[in-house]
């Protein structure tokens, strides 16, 4: 099958596709023929050399997958061959999810929403999941409390917006002016455009703050939160902060580790059945120009998701 490796750590210009054995459904596996594979921000980490769990080059990316199921390893009863499926796959070990098959563990799959292209279901897992387990699993957002999303147009944050409003919250979020339609049709009640006004002397008192940005962002973020206010991260490598210093200033931090779970890609799906959920799929490439869609995705001001379609 054909399958996009990196031989060496650097630039999108390291990815080249390549062919390699087919993999076989083991127990507890299903054989999914790839229809789409979500493009998202950790995996230039990993291209770039800056995910040590990830294994040393050669290596194939991506961990998002959307397809057709078709094999079935032993031990299997959630599915069959021919049902459609999404998930995120052995997050965050090597799956190999740029390629035109992967073997993934049943447990972490969902059927596929009938409401979702193809496409549009590759994007949703890691974003999604990185949402929901942030908002739902750690912050327990409430009817009525009051959530901060930063980056809220990308594809973490863009997702975090409707999550939070279907769990009844007033959302403010943070984006360039030029997406604030896109966010307010999401649902966003608050937009401040963060390259002219700073949201830490803007905004009132708010009970989360989801940090999808990092470094500088997490300690201005305490300065708006209510007391015993929560802060919760997406950024492993440069959080800003520290569970210790935000007590000493009366508020909790918290960082998501997202993992792969088909219960909650369930939960997902259910959303997006019934339109609650909708992903933006900015851009899709063939499998082959796989370097392409890395050099948009890692964009500033990318929009939504990237996804590879073999």
């Amino acid at each position: 099958m054909f399958v996009i490796t990196q031989r060496s750590f650097g630039g999108p210009e390291v990815l080249v596709g390549t062919e390699i054995e087919r993999p076989v459904a083991g127990r507890g596996e299903v054989l999914v023929r790839v229809g789409a594979a979500g493009v998202n921000r950790v995996d230039a980490a990993v291209r770039a050399g800056h995910f040590p769990p990830f294994p040393e080059p050669p290596a194939v990316l991506g961990w998002d997958v959307a397809g057709r199921v078709e094999a079935v390893g032993e031990g299997v009863t959630r599915f069959e061959v021919g049902d459609e499926v999404f998930g995120l796959a052995r997050f965050p070990r090597e799956a190999g999810a740029y390629a035109e098959y992967v073997a993934a563990p049943a447990e972490e799959l969902a059927p596929k929403p009938r409401a979702l292209t193809m496409a549009e279901a590759g994007a949703l897992p890691l974003a999604a999941l990185t949402a929901w387990q942030s908002l739902v699993g750690i912050a327990s957002v409430q009817p009525g409390q009051r959530i901060l999303i930063h980056a809220a147009a990308g594809g973490v944050g863009h997702l975090a917006v409707q999550i939070a409003k279907v769990r009844g919250a007033h959302v403010i979020a943070t984006a360039r002016e030029a997406n604030h339609p896109f966010l307010t049709d999401l649902g966003a009640d608050e937009l401040i455009d963060y390259t002219v006004a700073d949201f830490a002397a803007t905004v009132a008192p708010v009970d989360v703050v989801l940090d999808l940005v990092g470094g500088e962002y997490a300690p201005r973020s305490l300065r708006v939160l209510r007391p015993g206010g929560l802060l919760v991260t997406a950024i492993g490598h440069d959080p800003g902060l520290t569970a210790e210093e935000a007590e000493r200033h009366g508020r909790r931090f918290e960082t998501v580790s997202v993992v792969p779970s088909g219960a909650d890609m369930v939960s997902l799906g259910v959303l997006a059945e019934a339109g609650r959920l909708r992903v933006h799929v900015e851009r899709e490439f063939p499998l082959a120009e796989a370097a392409k869609a890395h050099a948009l995705a890692e964009t500033a001001s990318a929009r939504g998701k990237t996804v590879l379609i073999p």
